[in-house]
Order: structure tokens, then sequence, then C-alpha cells
């Protein structure tokens, strides 16, 4: 079972699915905002021992890359928020950041992508600062990695749903007014440098932000029949409608090319709404068993996900919840 071997099997409160899940199309990301964790070798070495073939990382940890080497694990490498005016400005210092946190260890580390940026959006008060320089990083990035002969890497930015302004239902999904002129020329660097759409996507907080609408049920994979029909497209579950939204809005921004990877989706085991363990073990257990399947407008295709996160993250900023994503307590005992 390698990845499960630390989620449990689905009982009456969890979908039933016919297949075992195609551990190769998850991941994790491994956060490090705690003074609590392990060490980075230490952490590769439980990634190897439960299976985990795919990581994803925030800023490029000496340490982290460090342990990775020769572990055989898919890496998405992140270029922190604050980095990105730096990268925006001048060629030379992607160029930098490339021969430190890429060259010197792509011969035996197996770096995939390159997140620029995470979650920024032109209309949000936490990130709007930062709008104006992802697109310019990413192409000093991309240029950085050909001319290091490393242009097979791909290089991308991981976005949320705040970039939406219609969702519902799946189908009508678009980018808002706001946020269009900022990714619709992402999209195009994509779509031109055949990389991929990363995506955050968290039925969590949309059920905690409209519970009286959208149901527990829904929103954990365990709705008895389906939630919303959109077309010939029936949705049991709201983590397709969320994957489904975006991809209806790649299509209307030219973006049809495009697949998407789920750079982060977990639930919270407490400090708010539904936050409980019960529920995180059923969210993560059906999302694991749920990722091979695809979605309803894109069947049969594989979804690669990275499970956020890896472990509790005690020095995490924001609301009590956030501390508390971990599959792993951070003394590596499996909180499911």
């Amino acid at each position: 079972m390698t990845l499960l071997c630390f989620l449990p099997w689905p009982n009456r409160e969890m979908v039933q699915y016919t297949k075992k899940p195609a551990a190769q199309s998850v991941g994790v990301c491994y956060g490090t905002l705690g003074d609590n964790l392990p060490s980075a070798t230490e952490v590769v070495q439980l990634c190897q021992r439960r299976g985990i073939e795919k990581m994803r990382i925030f800023e490029p940890n000496p340490a982290t890359l460090q342990a990775l080497r020769g572990s055989g694990i898919r890496l998405i490498l992140g270029v922190p928020n604050v980095s990105l005016q730096d990268l925006a400005s001048t060629p030379n210092a992607a160029t930098d950041w490339i021969k430190s946190n890429v060259v010197t260890y792509a011969s035996d580390v197996d770096i995939w992508c390159i997140a620029v940026g995470n979650e920024v959006s032109p209309t949000s008060a936490a990130t709007s600062q930062f709008a104006q320089y992802v697109l310019p990083a990413m192409q000093n990035i991309q240029s950085a990695l050909v001319a290091a002969g490393l242009g097979q890497i791909k290089v991308s930015t991981a976005s949320s749903s705040e970039l939406l302004g219609s969702s519902y239902p799946p189908s009508q999904g678009a980018f808002s007014d706001g946020a269009s002129s900022f990714i619709n020329p992402i999209i195009g660097f994509l779509v031109n440098n055949n990389s991929t759409f990363l995506a955050n996507v968290y039925p969590y907080f949309a059920h905690i932000g409209d519970p009286a609408n959208v149901q527990l049920s829904y929103a954990l994979f365990t709705s008895p029949g389906v939630v919303v029909q959109d077309g010939q497209h029936g949705y049991q579950n709201l983590f397709d409608a969320m994957v489904d939204g975006f991809y209806a809005a790649l299509e209307k921004a030219g973006g049809t090319a495009l697949d998407i990877v789920v750079s982060e989706s977990g639930w919270p085991s407490d400090g708010g709404l539904a936050a409980t363990t019960e529920n995180a073990k059923t969210y993560y257990t059906n999302l694991v068993y749920h990722a091979m399947a695809g979605t309803p407008k894109r069947p049969d295709k594989a979804l690669d996900t990275y499970l956020f996160a890896l472990f509790d993250e005690n020095q995490k900023a924001g609301p009590e919840s956030e501390r508390h994503f971990g599959l792993f307590f951070p003394n590596e005992v499996p909180k499911y």
C-alpha cells in the first residue's frame, strides 16, 4: 500500500472505491514552520519508509535539498513570495538562484517543477504587492533553467480559488475581472512552455465559509448521491467541482491544453469549525483514493495531488486551524 499505510481504510463513513489508490498520484507538502519538527534527514527517511514519492517544499532549504539527494522523491520546489521582486528585477538574480538551488542538486534530486510564488492575487490584501513580479520572475527563472541545460524542469505558480470570479456551477468557472489581467498572461506562459497549472484546492474553507449551503458530506466525499448537476456532469463531491471550475476558467482564458496539479489540499484536525480528527481522517483517506479517478470534466486521468501537510506546524500564522493540518505529529507518529 505504500503511502496509505498511515491512512485508514474506508469504512461506512467513507466513499467505497473498487480500485486501490494510485499512490503515485499523491504527494505531500513539507512545511517547516515549527520549533519541534524532525530534521530534514529524518523527514526524508520517514517519506521513504511510508512510500511517499512526491514532495512539495515552499522554499529552497539547503538541509532539505541535501537530504533529498538520491532519495528518488520527485520535488516541487517553491520560490517564496518575498523573493519575487528580486528575481523579477534582474535575470542575474534568477541565474544565481538557479545555480544555488537547482544546479547544485540537479544531478541527484528529482526537481520536477519550480513554483514561483504561492497564492498571489492582485485582489488580496495579503499578496497583491507581489502580483506584478510573478510573471517576470517566472520568465527569468525559465530562461535561467534553459541556460543551465535544465529546460525540462517546469515553471509555474500556485494559485488559489481567490482568482475565480465564478465557480458555480463548475462549467461557469471564470477568473474574476480583477484577476484576469494578472493570470491570463501567466496562462499564456504556461501554455507556451508546456507547463502545468498548480491549484491549491480546499473544500474545507469553502464549507466553513458557507456551512448552510456547502454540506459537510459534499466537502468530505461522503454524499450519497449527486449534489450538483451541471449539464452532463454530476458532482458528488466539492473537490471535483472546484477542480473543474478551474478547468473551465482555464478554457475561457486560452488554457485548454493545460493539466492541473493540485499543489495543496487538506483538512485540519483541530482549531476551527468542522476541524476534527474524524473529519480530517475521512477527507484525507477519500482524497487519496479519489485522486486516481480524475474529475467529471477530465475522467480517467489520475490527478496529481499534494496533501497539506506532512506535519502540524506550531509556528504558522493565522487561525488556530492552520496549525493542525498535519498527517503526522512532530514526533513522526501518524495522526490517524
